[in-house]
């Protein structure tokens, strides 16, 4: 076989194992786009879930017969039930912008403080802790309740009236979900 021949041929391996490379590396880039695109997908369903809930609450609370049928939470009046509703929404909220990576573990958890500090959310979350019982230890509704059950506490044992140096975040974030 000549020099030519053997350079075609050098050549030729040189460009297959070329191509395999960048197969392989859009291969890999495909992948990644894939797992975007279904993180995406995920934070979009998150989203337009808490829009028909959102607009779910807005109807119940505009009407006492439908408030009644949204909320399982015993209130003592009507208008006690609308707070507890818009509780529930303020929490929601906040969890969800947990959920959706708009504030971390920490920012949570100055949020939350700011709104447990209400003497109506203190009263929605006692009386919806029996809906909390059932949540999976280790999902982040459960984690993020917990941390507000803590931030309760902390604040109802607090000696200070800098309520907004109550309390420290828990370490087991763990994973968003």
């Amino acid at each position: 076989m000549g020099s030519a021949a053997t350079a075609g041929l050098a050549f030729a391996a040189g460009v297959l194992v070329a191509l395999a490379s960048q197969q392989r590396q859009h291969e890999e880039l495909r992948l990644r786009v894939t797992r975007m695109e279904h993180a995406n997908s995920r934070q979009a369903m998150l989203a337009e879930q808490q829009r028909l809930q959102f607009y779910l609450l807005s109807k119940a609370m505009d009407d006492p017969d439908l408030a009644a049928v949204f909320s399982s939470a015993d209130a003592d009046s009507p208008t006690q039930r609308r707070q507890f509703l818009f509780a529930n929404a303020m929490y929601t909220n906040h969890l969800l912008a947990y959920r959706l990576g708009v504030v971390n573990w920490d920012e949570l958890h100055g949020h939350l403080r700011v709104i447990c500090r209400n003497q109506v959310f203190r009263e929605y979350w006692e009386t919806t802790r029996p809906h909390r019982a059932s949540l999976n230890d280790s999902s982040v509704e459960a984690r993020v309740g917990r941390m507000t059950d803590s931030l309760i506490h902390d604040l109802e044992d607090a000696d200070s009236e800098e309520w907004w140096v109550v309390g420290e975040p828990p370490d087991d974030e763990g994973q968003l979900g």
